[in-house]
Order: structure tokens, then sequence, then C-alpha cells
């Protein structure tokens, strides 16, 4: 659930969204009719992982911690 609540909170700013597409590889389709999938799910976490303002600022409008964000990516990456 994380992922997808993480999705929206990145696509709602363009230069982030951008970059999320750049650095993941996935494409806009992709995201549409993958978020159901855990490798999908793993990339969208991951990339809030990877850049520690983004985690924080996402932690903190999905009302968590970051550390939660980070645990759950690496559960969808095991």
């Amino acid at each position: 659930m994380f992922a997808l609540e993480a999705l929206g909170w990145a696509l709602t700013d363009e230069k982030r969204a951008e970059r999320l597409l750049s650095l993941t590889g996935l494409t806009p389709e992709r995201l549409r009719h993958g978020i159901d999938d855990r490798s999908v799910q793993a990339a969208v976490l991951d990339f809030l992982a990877g850049h520690e303002p983004d985690l924080v600022a996402a932690a903190d409008a999905l009302n968590t911690r970051p550390e939660t964000l980070v645990a759950a990516a690496k559960e969808l990456n095991a």
C-alpha cells in the first residue's frame, strides 16, 4: 500500500516525477498498468530511499516514518 501512496506523492511534482521515470527506467504506461507488480512497487520505494530529502518528505506526507518506507522497499526486494 505504501508504494501506491508514495507513487501518488512522487507524481505531484513534475521534476520529481521526471526523475522517478529517469532513474527507475519505468514508463508512464508501466506505472499505470503495473503498480500491483512487486518490482514496480519496489522501484518506487527504492527511488525514494535513494534520495533522503524525498524520503523524508514522502514519509511526512504519508504520515509514516522514513524507516518504514525503507523497510517496505527491502521487503518488496526480498
